[in-house]
């Protein structure tokens, strides 16, 4: 019995050493090459195909410099940052193992008055001051033979983008010719100057900073501005961008048909309702009707129609919105796209799951011959074509009044082929000249095939609708609410001939929705519509008896004296317009008990399911060693 026990014990401590042992082992082996596993189910932490095919493109040798200051001072901001830089680190290791010898990382502590923050300085990067400490460095810069792109500062706040920021300095770095890619709006989407005259006055100067979807095109492409009233589009305009072409001249969509049929791309976005342009007209306007915007020739010839007096309302893609009162309103106009709502199969939108429309517009029709048509955005069946600016004074009228129509709307469409003229006699009279001059004979038909990208929305792309500002120690941050701009950076890029970012920055706007609360809602709501509007016609039927009623009666005089009938009909109604209201409240209760009792479910199933899936494992394992120990 006694040497039993000797034996156990020295099993137990040489099993223990070997355990050990092993630990040790592995730790030096992933020490070594460290290896991580994503569980995550959009490979958040793992390198996307986009980075792993610009690394691999390198054939020659691409210097990476990070600055990290080494800060001996200890306040929030440095231990905040310096647990960044250890995640910045990480990712640059990930992509030696990737690139291998054609990628090269040097680290620097830039101290104050050292020779690396002299080569911080002349590589552009910018320190932070933070309070009780010296001017911090987080930032880095990227080689190539003479070229040089810098980040200034890697803001943590843009973690999430921070794969697609290092992936785009190394591919501007190795190539470092940017498209021209050309930009018409009649919005201010360059920004807007201050008025000096309204500053004199104590007044506001009006001056507006340019969309950050321009500032950011600016950094990836030679921007260009094209005025509206361009009569031609320039040779070197690879791909141009239309945002909302109100009222364009035949002149001006003249040069747009020319600009395809040379094999110019062109992406443009058209608005049944935009809200910021009734913003420019009236700035005391709050979130009224705006102005609309559509290229009426140009998609007659290509086979579609846009109606600029109707928007599309969704009952599964409704958002919230902040109502007049500071109470939470639904907008069935606002359009939230999930997942359902967006191509798959497309690279500029296989990775976005988050669009937001405010009172997008809807593209009918069948293309032209010659012609392919690509879906990128749609509704689902459960939505319907209402009044543009009844969407934008109130949802609920939409509601009470919503009948689907069983039809995915398309709210953006790509038409590839060869494209033919919207002018067969040419280029179109300007009513203002004076005097005839000759035209240039105009291109009838495009020669190869090109592509041309439309969106039946333009709030989408202001900032407004797609960023949200917060202050924070390091000052002011900006992070996307939705994916809104990265496909709009998507479009371009693809259409500019490099599409191996678009995946790299669709991830970070990459969300998980509970769509199936709101495909709930949304039934419930198809559910309690029918009845609404059952009780709404037998409202109607009892007035119009009324009113029959009341013309029966031959003397003018006694018009508005009520009969015993009326006065019984009159009690009905009455009668019936209480049972009405009580019903409505109650099919409002009934459907909000529905929905907090399955986000309820919902959430305790995700903090329970875990623990039991544990618990149960350890069960199971429990008796299946007992019952091994008792076979022995």
């Amino acid at each position: 019995m006694q040497k039993k026990s000797l034996e156990t014990i020295l099993y137990s401590t040489a099993g223990i050493g070997l355990m050990l042992v092993i630990l040790i082992a592995v730790n030096v082996i992933f020490g070594v090459a460290p290896v991580r596993v994503d569980l995550t189910q959009e490979k958040s932490y793992t390198l996307s195909a986009g980075t792993r095919a610009v690394l691999k493109k390198l054939d020659t040798p691409v210097k990476v410099r990070f600055y990290c200051t080494q800060s001996e001072t200890a306040t929030p901001e440095t231990v905040y940052l310096k647990s960044y830089a250890r995640k910045v680190e990480d990712l640059l290791q990930e992509y030696r193992q990737v690139a291998g010898k054609n990628l090269v990382i040097e680290k620097f502590d830039p101290q104050p008055d050292s020779d690396a923050e002299d080569s911080a300085r002349l590589d552009g990067l910018e320190p932070q001051e933070l309070s009780g400490s010296d001017r911090y460095y987080l930032g880095l810069a990227v080689g190539i033979a003479d070229e040089r792109v810098a980040l200034p500062f890697l803001d943590p706040s843009r973690e999430k983008m921070l794969e697609y920021d290092l992936t785009r300095a190394i591919a501007r770095a190795f190539t470092p010719e940017k498209p021209v890619v050309g930009v018409m709006s009649p919005l201010p989407v360059f920004g807007e100057p201050a008025n000096p005259m309204m500053a004199q006055m104590g007044q506001r100067g009006g001056g507006a900073q340019a969309w950050t979807l321009i500032e950011q095109l600016k950094q990836d492409f030679n921007l260009r501005r094209i005025e509206m009233t361009a009569g031609k589009i320039d040779d070197d305009v690879k791909v141009l961008v239309v945002i909302h072409p109100k009222e364009i001249s035949d002149q001006a969509q003249f040069a747009l048909d020319q600009f395809v049929l040379r094999g110019g791309k062109l992406i443009a976005f058209l608005d049944a309702q935009c809200a910021l342009d009734s913003r420019q007209q009236n700035p005391m306007m709050g979130g009224g009707g705006g102005g609309t915007s559509s290229l009426e020739k140009l998609l007659k010839v290509w086979g579609l129609s846009f109606d600029t007096s109707k928007v599309v309302a969704d009952l599964n893609f409704k958002m919230q919105l902040r109502g007049r009162t500071g109470q939470p309103a639904e907008a069935p106009a606002w359009l939230g796209l999930t997942a359902e709502g967006v191509n798959r199969d497309d690279i500029a939108t296989s990775q976005i799951d988050n669009i937001w429309l405010p009172m997008a517009g809807a593209f009918t029709g069948t293309p032209a011959a010659g012609l392919k048509e690509t879906v990128l955005l749609h509704s689902t069946k459960n939505a319907q074509l209402v009044d543009g600016f009844l969407a934008s004074m109130n949802g609920e009228s939409i509601l009470n009044s919503f009948k689907a129509a069983g039809v995915e709307y398309k709210l953006a469409v790509r038409l590839t082929g060869k494209f033919k003229t919207a002018f067969p006699e040419g280029e179109p009279k300007d009513p203002a000249a004076t005097n005839a001059v000759a035209k240039a004979d105009s291109l009838k038909e495009s020669k190869a095939e090109t592509s041309v990208v439309l969106v039946g929305d333009v709030d989408f792309l202001a900032d407004e609708f797609s960023l949200r500002r917060i202050d924070s120690p390091f000052g002011p941050m900006v992070t996307p609410m939705n994916a809104n701009l990265s496909l709009a950076q998507n479009l371009v890029e693809q259409m500019a001939g490099d599409s191996n970012l678009i995946g790299v920055r669709s991830r970070a706007t990459l969300t998980r929705p509970f769509t199936l609360v709101k495909k709930m809602e949304a039934e419930a709501q198809a559910r309690g519509q029918a009845k609404v509007l059952e009780l709404q016609q037998s409202l109607s039927e009892t007035q119009q008896r009324l009113s029959e009623l009341q013309a029966q009666r031959k003397d003018k005089d006694q018009r508005f004296i009520l009969s015993a009938e009326q006065k019984a009909e009159l009690e009905n109604f009455r009668k019936k317009q209480a049972e009405v209201s009580k019903e409505l409240k109650q099919a409002q209760k009934d459907l909000r008990k529905e929905v907090v009792s399955l986000e309820a479910r919902l959430k305790w199933l995700n903090i329970l399911a875990m623990p039991f899936g544990v618990t149960l494992a350890g069960v199971g394992i429990a008796l299946i060693k007992r019952k091994k120990t008792s076979a022995k």
